[in-house]
């Protein structure tokens, strides 16, 4: 099962990529990209950067909401909910800020290290909360969250920053060009070296007593899926904005039919997540032909939805 379901997620992502490289405002042909050198170069700055960056954001949200249900052990949490998209936001509007002529790389080093103390505030208020209730843990991390962007909507609006506020707490990938989203590639590889450790994760969500009693190095771990999380939450934030409940629904659709075994579902997970961002955004291309509607519009709506699903069914085994 879980085999037959990587290749058809990798098959699904093959086809979606080629209908994203040829859907837009401009027609595009596979006789004009081999004839026409102005169709070539749409295709090399534009259409295929557009399409690898949907990719990389699916894949790195979504595995970096599965790791932070497995470090909050919680499976209603994900980094938008729970405050590391607006804490990497918040660094973003701070680096414009305090530093405006700075390089992109001092910014998303910035936003990563706010999404990294945002993460931690979330984790330290969570481990006081009992664990008989695990529905408290969300509404912490959207109160926690709201308070996170308050803050940040306060400061743009006495910096006369908020139209830039917006455009990042707002997905969407009509700017994606080449040269605008190569730091993708590193949010893509965070998501590899989680993969590389899935199974030490695993193990992680089993708790700090049972983990230290196997030999889990709990601190080390701990920091790593921190490090991971925040680095592509903060990647995301920076390349193309917020995009909600990647996070949270795949990682929860694919544990209902495949298990917590995080080394079989993490790639998966991982996958999903680029096949259901790049579907949103050829939807989000083709509904207002030749305009087009912003990407985290598409998903929060469809998001909610399966979201609700998960809520109001039961899985089958139990």
């Amino acid at each position: 099962m879980p085999r037959l379901w990587l290749l058809s997620t990798v098959g699904l992502i093959l086809i979606l990529s080629l209908v994203s490289v040829f859907v837009g405002v401009i027609d595009l042909s596979w006789a004009g990209i081999l004839r026409d050198p102005e169709a070539l170069q749409l295709l090399a700055v534009s259409r295929l950067p557009r399409t690898a960056a949907a990719l990389l954001t699916g894949c790195s949200m979504a595995g970096s909401g599965q790791i932070m249900q497995i470090l909050v052990r919680n499976k209603f949490v994900e980094p938008i909910s729970a405050g590391t998209g607006q804490a990497a936001a918040l660094g973003l509007l701070l680096s414009v800020l305090l530093f405006p002529a700075a390089e992109l790389a001092v910014k998303m080093s910035l936003a990563a290290g706010t999404a990294l103390l945002g993460t931690l505030g979330f984790l330290t208020l969570v481990r006081r909360l009992p664990p008989t209730e695990p529905l408290l843990v969300p509404l912490v991390g959207l109160v926690y969250g709201g308070i996170l962007g308050a803050v940040m909507v306060f400061i743009a609006f006495q910096a006369d920053l908020i139209q830039y506020v917006e455009v990042w707490m707002l997905g969407e990938f009509s700017g994606v060009m080449r040269g605008r989203y190569e730091l993708l590639w590193l949010a893509g590889g965070a998501a590899f070296i989680s993969y590389l450790i899935a199974g030490q994760f695993a193990i992680l969500g089993l708790g700090r007593d049972i983990s230290l009693s196997l030999g889990l190095k709990h601190r080390q771990v701990m920091a790593a899926g921190l490090l991971c999380g925040s680095v592509g939450s903060a990647l995301t934030v920076v390349a193309v904005g917020m995009l909600p409940f990647i996070g949270l629904v795949i990682p929860n659709l694919v544990s209902r039919r495949l298990g917590d075994n995080l080394r079989t579902t993490l790639p998966i997970t991982a996958l999903l997540g680029g096949v259901f961002v790049l579907g949103c955004d050829i939807l989000a291309r083709m509904l207002r032909h030749p305009f087009e509607v912003p990407v985290g519009t598409i998903f929060g709506v469809l998001g909610s939805i399966a979201f609700l699903w998960l809520i109001y069914t039961r899985p089958r085994n139990a």
